[in-house]
This record gives C-alpha cells, sequence and structure tokens, in this order.
C-alpha cells in the first residue's frame, strides 16, 4: 500500500514552500507576447491574461479588497502552488502589483494597479450575465448602490450616443492597426453601411 500520509505530507511541504516564495519574490519581467492568430485581437489578449477562471475569482477578491495570499487561498480554497502561479501571472502581465508589508520576515501583499481596476467594469459584467442566466436558485449575490440601496443593473454604454453598446448599430470593424488577417475577418464600415443599405432595400422591396 503506497505510503499516503507521506506523500500528503511532502505535498503540503512543497505547497507552503511555494506560497513563501509568492510572498517574498520579487516582480518578473514580462516578456513579448507570442505571434498567433489572435494576436491582435483585444478580446484573445485579454482571454490569455484572464481568462483562467481561478483568476477571474482572484481579481474578483483584490476588487474587494484582499490583498495578501493567505486571505486570498482562504476565500477560495486553493492550492498554494496553483495560487503562486496565478498572481505571479497577474503581476507580469500588469495588473497586480507586489508591495511589502512586512519587514521581518519579508512578505508582500498584491494590489491592484490601473490595468487591474479597469477589469472592474468585466467582472460587473459576468456578474449580471451569470445572475441573468445562470442563477437557477435565485440572486446569491447582488450588487447595490450604498447610497441609495438600490439594487444596480450594470450596462455597457457608449459614451457619445448614451446607448447601451449591445444595440445593432454597435459591430466590431479593423482599427488603424489592424494587420491582414484581423482585416480579412471583419468588413469596413463603409461595408457593413453598403450591406445593411441593400438589406433594408429589398426589404423595402418586398413589402411594396
Amino acid at each position: 500500500m503506497p505510503d499516503t500520509t507521506s506523500e500528503t505530507s511532502r505535498r503540503n511541504s512543497r505547497d507552503a514552500k511555494e506560497a513563501g516564495a509568492a510572498e517574498t519574490s520579487t516582480p518578473e519581467t514580462s516578456a513579448p507576447a507570442a505571434a498567433g492568430p489572435n494576436t491582435q485581437c483585444p478580446i484573445g489578449r485579454s482571454l490569455e491574461r484572464i481568462g483562467d477562471g481561478w483568476t477571474l475569482l482572484i481579481l474578483r477578491d483584490a476588487l474587494q479588497g484582499v490583498t495578501r495570499f493567505d486571505e486570498f487561498q482562504q476565500r477560495l480554497g486553493i492550492a498554494p502552488s496553483m495560487l503562486t502561479r496565478r498572481l505571479n501571472s497577474l503581476v507580469k502581465d500588469g495588473l497586480l502589483e507586489r508591495r511589502p508589508y512586512c519587514q521581518h520576515p519579508p512578505r508582500m501583499e498584491y494590489v491592484l494597479t490601473p490595468c487591474g481596476r479597469d477589469a472592474r467594469e468585466v467582472i460587473h459584467a459576468l456578474y449580471a450575465w451569470g445572475n441573468k442566466h445562470f442563477a437557477a436558485e435565485g440572486q446569491a449575490m447582488r450588487l447595490v448602490d450604498t447610497v441609495t440601496g438600490n439594487e444596480a443593473e450594470p450596462v455597457l454604454v457608449d459614451r457619445h450616443s448614451g446607448l447601451p453598446t449591445t444595440d445593432s448599430r454597435f459591430v466590431f470593424v479593423p482599427g488603424p492597426a489592424a494587420n491582414e488577417r484581423l482585416r480579412r475577418r471583419y468588413p469596413t464600415l463603409e461595408e457593413i453601411r453598403a450591406r445593411r443599405a441593400g438589406e433594408a432595400a429589398a426589404k423595402a422591396e418586398r413589402k411594396s
């Protein structure tokens, strides 16, 4: 029979060492992103950084004010080794930064950068989507206005028109820096307008 007690002890020891390393390590230098089919897509680039489920939950808790390794671990129930890797990635990608909070022994906390704080909109959008489609038992969590007490309904709105960006008038088109692959994937604004004008004309003709 395998010595499960000994194996568990070794695994716990390894996790404890990795947790300690995460609290005392220094920031890493971010390497250039690898080339790939989604290199230029901002959605693809974002998913490369926060597409992992644990990473999003770490960001969720960081936005709630959690900064220390043991707090993240206790709230999430995540293995120390896995938490270490996720925190290191978030630091490398510029969403978190390490700051010392104890000199003896040396300990680091993880604080949101401006890039990390901007992920609040992503977390709010996921919250709204999840509550709408995947909360069969009812709301387990609500987003509320602390002043009025009213429940908030997150909506992504265009700053210029005031319209929600889910309106069909909003579409993705290639930007000035788009490479050839991205330009093949998305039609231009002129092409979209021409297609919609043609569809509208055909619809009007059928009605007449």
